[in-house]
């Protein structure tokens, strides 16, 4: 008897197992969007005196990369300053970057290898946000075509953008030609943004989040919260067209408003030490 009362206390322990939903389960058929927030370091201003002029007085810039999971992939959003096989345990400087963690390291903690990632996109091919793309060029890349044109030319230049080597193994991935806005996913939560300027295939990034809200990241549209306040102060303006950039952050300021979006300018490097870090989350 001892033993038919056990069965049955197994058998609906069981049942019961299968009614409720164990904790920490994906319950539902399409998971919230989530977005994950990396530390790839920090660079010194080459040249800081006409930024002070401005009143900025930090003008260190912050290294970030992001990751977005989605239930239909994943999206990898720039790839640091330092490629990950230089950084040492104690943290590595080169030129004005230091960074003192891997990305392939940090991708690990929340249990993602480079062969996991479905879509890498850069803002863009300067050498702060390129770094580790050869990691990644197994994935499919999101990149807009005069983007491509100008980091891989049919006639290679004699002076080389500062970097290239190491997004060198892109030419060959997988890739999407873009020519304006491209819905990563195809329901509206993430989708690139054509931002032309700062090199002439520049790019952002909208990711709409269930319980934070829209966000926008900006690759290097803005470097400092002062740019979208200080009439004309553009510091960067002489690395690409400025008139493309003035109307690549009119048209990003009026999505702003739209979307009812935060800016989060990638190297503010004040608004950056805000943000939680992986494996913490946004969602």
């Amino acid at each position: 008897m001892y033993q038919n009362r056990s069965l049955l206390a197994v058998l609906a322990g069981f049942a019961l197992s299968l009614a409720v939903p164990q904790a920490g389960a994906q319950n539902s058929p399409n998971p919230p969007v989530r977005l994950y927030v990396f530390d790839c370091g920090h660079l010194k201003s080459g040249n800081p005196e006409p930024l002070l002029k401005q009143g900025i007085t930090t003008t260190d810039m912050s290294v970030a990369a992001y990751l977005i999971v989605h239930p239909r992939g994943t999206l990898l959003w720039d790839s640091g300053v330092i490629p990950d096989d230089l950084i040492k345990p104690g943290g590595t400087t080169e030129a004005r970057a230091t960074v003192h963690t891997t990305l392939k390291g940090q991708l690990a903690e929340i249990g993602y290898k480079p062969s996991d990632i479905t879509y890498l996109a850069l803002s863009h091919n300067h050498y702060d946000h390129s770094a580790n793309a050869n990691d990644y060029a197994g994935s499919t890349w999101l990149v807009q075509k005069a983007e491509r044109d100008f980091m891989f030319p049919d006639t290679p230049p004699a002076n080389p953008p500062n970097g290239a080597a190491r997004f060198s193994g892109l030419k060959y991935a997988k890739t999407i030609l873009l020519d304006g806005d491209y819905d990563v996913f195809g329901d509206g939560s993430v989708v690139i943004i054509a931002t032309p300027g700062h090199t002439p295939g520049h790019q952002s990034l909208f990711v709409k989040l269930a319980q934070t809200g829209p966000v926008v990241l900006s690759g290097d549209l803005y470097h400092y919260p002062s740019e979208r306040t200080i009439k004309g102060f553009t510091p960067f303006a002489n690395l690409g067209n400025s008139e493309k950039e003035a109307a690549s952050k009119a048209k990003l300021e009026k999505l702003l408003i739209e979307k009812g979006a935060m800016l989060w300018i990638q190297h503010d490097i004040l608004q950056y030490a805000g943000l939680k870090k992986s494996p913490a989350y946004y969602d």
